[in-house]
């Protein structure tokens, strides 16, 4: 089996560092998407680039090329260990480190959902997104409202009674998405009301 799983994580990682935000923006627009709003190769700025139609075709397909090669190992090939935790983490860290970025990749919160889906299915994109949705509607900043969600999927995972190896990789996601938000975490987590005069 070694053989095999090394191949599929590093097939996971190839996965996860395709850029669909600054290809499809290239395709769509002409313009790089690097060059909108905090300049991450993501869905976001995707969306702020060539609207919603863009933005959510990126966000789908980050959040498959993490879930597909995730779900094939944990769902259909019952992987557990070691070996099923370096597969969930590649998908994110390629995103975040592409090669066809010169390793500039963007933050992975589209394919961290796909690695929850691959390791949860709907269980964990779920219980997940609900807590952002909610931070985010109390005017969290990004970052705070992903940590929300993090610790709420955290209870949750505990509740249910997850593995030891999921558990860990919700530990890695969370140091890597820490640090990938960090601007908006040495902030106030609320957004503060603007004054229009």
């Amino acid at each position: 089996m070694g053989r095999l799983a090394l191949l599929w994580v590093l097939l996971a990682f190839l996965s996860g560092s395709f850029p669909f935000a600054v290809w499809l923006g290239r395709l769509w627009t002409g313009k790089d998407v690097r060059t909108i709003g905090d300049g991450n190769p993501g869905g976001t700025n995707a969306w702020k680039l060539g609207g919603w139609r863009l933005g959510a075709i990126v966000l789908v397909l980050d959040f498959l090329k993490a879930a597909l090669p995730v779900a094939v190992a944990g769902q259909v090939w019952q992987w557990n260990g070691g070996w099923l935790v370096a597969v969930a983490v590649a998908p994110v860290l390629g995103h975040a480190f592409s090669p066809f970025l010169r390793g500039r990749g963007g933050k992975g919160l589209a394919a961290a959902f796909g690695v929850w889906a691959g390791l949860t299915l709907a269980e964990g994109p779920l219980v997940m997104g609900l807590a952002m949705a909610l931070s985010l509607k109390l005017r969290l900043r990004d970052g705070w409202a992903v940590v929300a969600g993090l610790l709420i999927l955290l209870v949750y995972g505990l509740a249910r009674g997850w593995s030891p190896d999921v558990l860990l990789v919700w530990r890695i996601l969370f140091a890597w998405l820490v640090w990938a938000y960090r601007g908006d975490l040495a902030r106030f987590p609320v957004r503060r009301e603007t004054s229009n005069g």
